[in-house]
């Protein structure tokens, strides 16, 4: 951008804080036409430092900061975790952070401007693709080692700053519909591991919610939009420990283990524990289904949420590692759910 569009973007972004100061940066982007990366780049409301090097060299130095908390989101689910980077593996177009609290799988063919970030005295790394959206941010905490968080920046901060240049990311027009739908069923049935499934969509070319219309209703149930708080209710109630996971195009962000404290703020439910927090949009869920798939280790199942616009918004799972089934207390509460029973 050049300098009188920074300052005219600056001058429009204060116009709008003090007209709404509470909304949240990703919503002013909205409203002015602009990128998440643009305001930022730009210092809009914000103390700025980019930095240099690939996505890769960034987050394989992560690690070296402590406990910190990570966030992912879409547009309408926030999942944030608290922990350390752990179990890194950063060289390719994919890789994984596999620790015990932070467990991430990032897709980085379309990161591509990463900046260091003070916002109200809050410190943040904040990594953006090509389109200007947020995919991940790292926020420091009070545990957070603050030396190595300096050093970290200081070591990857760049001099002269690259100008934003947004580029639109087109996502591919999958099918509504298999071309046939027996053949996906068997697909289906054949499937030895829940990896596999985004592979089965791609070889069929239809999306998420076409192959779940399609697929029959032993392998994925349409239940009611209030089925997620059933769910987490009656998790946190057993203290039955779950998966969730949240993903945008260049992540997916997963939690393992019990929830704790649910609260509905407006439209918006949440899980509110120390370690672990999930916004949920629950006004934005246009449909929710109970996913069947068979594995080396079993039937595996999961509730999935899904916008007006067919993008996935979350996804539960009782938790469970390669190798081992599925908890029978998992499964019984989202049997519980559907009014036809699931194969097994």
């Amino acid at each position: 951008m050049e300098q009188q569009c920074i300052e005219t973007l600056r001058q429009r972004h204060q116009a709008l804080v003090e007209a709404h100061p509470k909304l949240r940066i990703r919503d002013r982007a909205q409203r002015l036409g602009a990128s998440e990366a643009e305001l930022v780049a730009a210092g809009c409301g914000v103390a700025v430092r980019q930095l240099g090097g690939t996505a890769q060299q960034l987050f394989r130095d992560l690690g070296t900061l402590g406990t910190v908390m990570a966030l992912s989101r879409n547009d309408h689910a926030v999942h944030e975790r608290h922990g350390q980077y752990q179990g890194i593996e950063a060289d390719g177009p994919v890789g994984i952070v596999l620790g015990p609290d932070i467990d991430l799988r990032m897709f980085f063919g379309n990161w591509r401007y990463s900046y260091a970030v003070t916002e109200s005295g809050r410190d943040s790394l904040q990594f953006f693709d090509k389109a200007g959206e947020a995919v991940h941010k790292v926020y420091r905490t009070e545990a957070t080692d603050a030396t190595a968080w300096q050093a970290y920046v200081d070591r990857h901060a760049v001099a002269t700053d690259t100008p934003i240049t947004v580029e639109p990311i087109v996502a591919a027009a999958d099918a509504e519909a298999p071309a046939d739908a027996d053949a996906l069923r068997a697909h289906w049935l054949g499937l030895k591991d829940t990896h596999d499934f985004f592979a089965m969509l791609r070889q069929h070319k239809v999306s998420r919610l076409g192959a779940l219309r399609a697929a029959g209703n032993d392998l994925a149930q349409q239940v009611g939009n209030t089925a997620v708080e059933t769910v987490l209710g009656r998790a946190a109630e057993s203290a039955l420990p779950i998966m969730c996971f949240v993903a945008n195009r260049g992540i997916v962000q997963i939690h393992t283990g019990p929830v704790h404290k649910l609260v509905r703020t407006g439209p918006w439910f949440n899980v509110l524990d120390a370690s672990f927090n999930l916004h949920l949009n629950t006004d934005a869920v246009a449909s929710s289904w109970v996913v069947n798939k068979p594995t080396v280790d079993g039937w595996v199942t999961s509730l999935e949420l899904y916008s007006a616009s067919g993008e996935l918004i979350v996804q539960f799972f009782g938790e469970r590692k390669p190798g081992k089934p599925e908890l029978g207390a998992w499964r019984a509460l989202l049997q519980s759910l559907c009014p036809v029973a699931l194969a097994a």
